[in-house]
């Protein structure tokens, strides 16, 4: 996790690699969504790829599927 008491405008963000750990994924299955437009909302801050949290979640709970 970003080091919220280092730069608090980044509390609630994570880093790509902290989002590939969480979700069981890859950093490159992450770059591979974003260039598709499937992935989870990214904040760009220069090269540096963040996630919010909040928007994480979201995305999460869109991929919730019922099954037959």
């Amino acid at each position: 996790m970003i080091d919220d008491r280092k730069i608090p405008a980044l509390a609630g963000y994570a880093t790509q690699r902290e989002v590939a750990a969480e979700i069981g994924m890859c950093t490159r299955t992450l770059d591979r969504w974003r260039a598709l437009g499937m992935g989870p909302p990214v904040t760009k801050l220069g090269r540096r790829i963040l996630y919010r949290r909040s928007s994480l979640a979201a995305w999460l709970a869109r991929q919730e599927q019922t099954t037959p």
